[in-house]
């Protein structure tokens, strides 16, 4: 949090913006949020893709919802 402070801080024109920056990369790292996986099960990574174009298509299509004034879909 004290990263994300600085960076705040930084953007009101008290601090340096790329330090504060380099901050919250390193917490994120040291979290495992940035950086190599930290697992390796084996399984295909389908993270960034459109569910319809994984094995879950079905699962997602069957949570989808269309709003009945717009006709917009909506999820559960």
């Amino acid at each position: 949090m004290e990263a994300r402070r600085a960076v705040k801080e930084a953007r009101s024109g008290r601090g340096d913006m790329s330090l504060a920056r380099a901050e919250v990369d390193a917490a994120k790292v040291a979290l495992g949020e940035r950086g190599p996986v930290w697992w390796n099960d084996g399984a295909p990574d389908f993270n960034r893709r459109m569910a319809k174009n994984t094995p879950y298509a079905e699962w997602a299509e069957a949570r989808v919802t269309y709003h009945s004034l717009s006709g917009r879909p909506t999820f559960e």
